[in-house]
């Protein structure tokens, strides 16, 4: 029997007592099956959407497809009539929706079976064994696997984002499927293909993810870029594998849980293909970073993703080739954090660390440690613009001018300067700097 969470048990309870069936359905029986946290649970009822709206006056019904939505304590509640649905035109919805009659009707347009289990606390309805799947660690089709993958494109990643979610297998006939009906992804918008990325990046195995996306023959529509970096050779470096294989094991070596660090660490040395040339027999990759930030940015405005996360990202792989040495003086330590952002330090330091796990060195360094407390002492006496001792009305009227841009230019180069040396942030000196800055 599957334990359900008592408000899971009240909330079906509440649908059976006016005389429909109610049952939890999907990712959420699996994860409590698997023994894993879950919200958002779904529910599957032989009630119209009229019908349930009547049951749950505060709830919400605003698409076609039979989800009625409600709030239930920090979590929303969906639940859905049983439906068929028709041929799929656009490889996303289906054209026509039908109300089904029984459960296993509903459980037969389900995507894998280890979503199609379904239950109301007491019986379980699982007519694709899904929980011999669970158990064997399979992810396997309901029904026919190219029926399905036709019906919508993005499962094809989905099948994929589940193996490196909860480390399980793809069954031989899904997979073959897979890699048939590559063409599909193309059909599927960028912002889907975005969100699933995202949850390989963000899954326990996401370095196994993305090696199946690029076996399958995914990655090569959703990652291109990345792709052309397989067999680039990096002979006569530090590194023992060509420049994809290192990106892997950096990706899997990350200790962060950010998944725009991860993507970061994955596509650091994404501009290594570009730069390629051969000196002395020894490999070169002169610039790569600045190019490799370029396309890291492509890539993040084709997949549109925020414009802080694309931000962050761009600035990840532009400046991850810093340089780690105990000679560093305090200055060249500020100006790092700068150029990175204080918030942005540990994250780019975590690169680092990937960056040297994914070449087969050592997992501590004594260098990058120091380097590491030094940012955290440095950080501790960074003076802000506002601890300038000049102030934008020193500027105005040291210069004549009005309020404008070019009073915020000035006081920025000023706190340029104290940045580098902070006992240059005296008033006098500052003063005549004033009608120095260019």
């Amino acid at each position: 029997m599957i334990t359900l969470p008592s408000e899971v048990k009240k909330f079906i309870q509440t649908i059976r007592e006016v005389g429909f069936e109610c049952y939890a359905v999907g990712g959420s029986v699996r994860d409590t099956i698997l023994g894993r946290p879950t919200h958002g649970w779904d529910f599957t009822t032989s009630a119209t959407p009229q019908e349930i709206q009547k049951i749950l006056p505060d709830s919400y019904y605003n698409n076609n497809f039979g989800t009625v939505g409600v709030k239930v304590a920090d979590d929303i509640f969906e639940i859905t009539t049983y439906r068929r649905e028709g041929k799929y035109s656009d490889v996303r919805h289906p054209d026509e929706i039908s109300w089904a009659k029984t459960i296993e009707e509903d459980l037969a347009r389900r995507d894998f079976a280890m979503n199609a289990i379904a239950t109301d606390g007491e019986k379980i309805v699982d007519p694709y064994n899904g929980q011999k799947d669970i158990a064997a660690k399979i992810i396997r089709c309901v029904g026919n696997p190219g029926d399905r993958f036709a019906e919508d494109g993005l499962r094809l990643m989905r099948a994929i984002r589940f193996a490196s979610q909860l480390g399980f297998t793809i069954e031989e006939a899904t997979w073959q499927a897979i890699t048939k009906n590559l063409g599909l992804i193309t059909k599927v918008s960028s912002e889907r293909v975005r969100d699933e990325l995202i949850k390989i990046l963000a899954s326990d195995f996401p370095a196994d993810g993305v090696k199946l996306l690029h076996t399958a023959g995914l990655l090569d529509h959703i990652l291109p870029e990345l792709t052309k970096a397989v067999g680039v050779d990096q002979k006569g470096t530090h590194h023992v594998d060509d420049v994809f294989t290192h990106s892997l094991k950096a990706l899997a070596a990350c200790p962060n849980p950010n998944w725009v660090v991860r993507l970061a660490v994955l596509l650091h040395d994404v501009g290594k293909p570009v730069t390629y040339k051969e000196v002395a027999g020894r490999a070169t990759f002169h610039g790569h970073e600045v190019v490799g930030a370029r396309v890291a940015r492509n890539i993040a405005d084709r997949l549109h993703f925020s414009k802080e996360d694309r931000e962050k990202l761009y600035m990840l792989v532009r400046w991850h080739m810093f340089s780690v040495s105990e000679f560093l003086t305090d200055a060249a330590i500020r100006r790092f954090i700068r150029r990175v952002g204080p918030d942005n330090t540990t994250d780019m330091l975590d690169l680092r660390t990937a960056d040297r796990l994914g070449s087969g060195t050592p997992k501590t360094s004594w260098r990058h440690e120091q380097f590491r407390q030094r940012i955290i002492e440095v950080q501790k006496h960074i003076p802000s613009v506002n601890d300038l001792k000049v102030d934008g009305h020193d500027v105005m009227k040291v210069l004549g001018i009005a309020p404008g841009p070019r009073v915020g230019i000035i006081l920025s180069k000023l706190f340029a300067e104290i940045s580098e040396d902070p006992a240059k942030n005296d008033r006098e000196h500052l003063l005549k700097q004033i009608k120095a800055v260019k």
